[in-house]
């Protein structure tokens, strides 16, 4: 028995997350001294069953080529790939579904702005910016197309709690700014952004902003609209459905005015030998054979959301991460980075132990069946400003239960025992 006081304590987690878990198989997989305690959430997230049988019935009973045959079954598939369309951009206040281009990942919708709008919009001088607490996929691509106009990448810098630094952004609203791109929700801090603080500025000086949302759509409220954004990245597999499909919210003439990255069947409207011209919205964006499972999959995850609630989902997760900012912040030699204030954060914790090295912990979480995430997590310029190379990362859904914060103690007072003995 543990003679951690935290680990003794009783969390009164709401009872829906034990309802939630079972209609996740993988979870249930097992069970006694072999649970598993899924605490990389924010990595990828498990699949409920409803989502499962979604993707399996496409296959079983609609799968044809989408907008190519003229048999009654290519014609259902048709329809369902935009009717999954339709479920996803409404889900985020799309005004139209032809403003949801789907795409292989949030990677490729950030990319696809970046070559396909962007880029033809700078010219050398013209400044770029991003935050300091940047995913590597919403970094990169900016990287590449301020080297390739001359254009200057800018940071907004983060205070000491990891919180956004825009009294000091002084030049963020200058007239060399062309755009701004932000995560809504840091995947290392947790820290939740005033996306619409910036967007509200930006609009008033003409500048377009692109929110990563990958860690904010589909566990906090998303409305594009009311968020005033010109682009929207996300992906259906951090939020219960499927890998392999992203998507990319854009404004109507933002979308219409960009190049497409990619070339081929689908997204043509007429070839001829030497030049070609392309189809309308949203198939100029969408070359290739589309990924009929993925949308269908990628619905179905909306469907399971609302048919849970968002407030639900929210107040769980919201209960869990305050129960473990709480307890973690009461061990000896942690150090937990980004706001301790949970109402600032989604279910995000980064945090290291002193004279333990991150994948040690991780490690130790393995071996005892507890999933957590060691490393810089696609984020090495923000850990540079962390004075880290890496952090512990534990991240939370509606399926986790209260033992798995215990859990997740236990290996922290296990990895204290073996690298810091008393």
């Amino acid at each position: 028995m543990s003679t951690n006081p935290y680990i003794k304590q009783t969390f009164n987690i709401q009872k829906q997350s034990q309802l939630i878990r079972k209609d996740f198989p993988l979870l249930n997989l097992y069970s006694g001294d072999n649970q598993l305690h899924y605490l990389d959430n924010a990595a990828t997230s498990q699949k409920p069953q409803q989502v499962i049988d979604a993707i399996s019935d496409c296959y079983q009973r609609v799968n044809a080529p989408v907008h190519r045959g003229l048999y009654a079954l290519a014609d259902e598939s048709t329809t369902t790939y935009e009717k999954s369309r339709k479920k996803v951009a409404q889900f985020i206040g799309a005004p139209q579904s032809e403003q949801l281009i789907f795409t292989l990942s949030a990677t490729e919708s950030i990319n696809m702005v970046a070559q396909g709008w962007l880029k033809h919009h700078l010219n050398a001088g013209d400044k770029v910016w991003v935050t300091g607490m940047e995913h590597h996929a919403n970094l990169v691509p900016w990287q590449r197309v301020c080297k390739e106009t001359g254009a200057e990448l800018c940071f907004i810098e983060l205070t000491e709690d990891g919180s956004l630094d825009l009294d000091n952004a002084t030049e963020l609203y200058s007239e060399k700014t062309r755009f701004i791109a932000m995560s809504h929700v840091s995947n290392v801090l947790g820290v939740i952004n005033p996306v619409k603080e910036v967007t509200q500025r930006a609009a008033q000086a003409g500048i377009p902003v692109l929110i990563d949302a990958t860690q904010s759509v589909g566990h906090i409220p998303v409305d594009v609209v009311e968020l005033d954004c010109d682009f929207l990245a996300f992906s259906a597999h951090k939020m219960y459905g499927p890998t392999g499909i992203g998507a990319l919210y854009g404004k109507a003439d933002k979308l219409a005015t960009m190049e497409p990255m990619l070339l081929g069947g689908g997204m043509v409207d007429e070839v001829g030998d030497y030049e070609s011209s392309w189809a309308s919205l949203p198939s100029k964006l969408e070359a290739g054979s589309p990924n009929l499972a993925g949308a269908i999959g990628f619905a179905s995850a909306v469907d399971y959301i609302e048919s849970i609630g968002l407030q639900t989902i929210e107040s769980i997760v919201s209960e869990l991460t305050e129960k473990a900012l709480f307890a973690l912040s009461n061990i000896n030699g942690i150090k937990i980075y980004g706001p301790l204030d949970s109402e600032r954060r989604e279910g995000i914790i980064s945090f290291n132990l002193d004279g333990i090295h991150p994948h040690d912990i991780a490690q130790i979480a393995g071996e005892s069946n507890v999933a957590i995430r060691s490393g810089h997590h696609c984020c090495q310029p923000l850990m540079r400003r962390l004075g880290e190379v890496a952090t512990v990362r534990a991240s939370f859904a509606p399926y986790n239960i209260e033992e798995e914060i215990n859990a997740l103690l236990e290996v922290i007072e296990t990895a204290q025992s073996i690298f810091m003995p008393r």
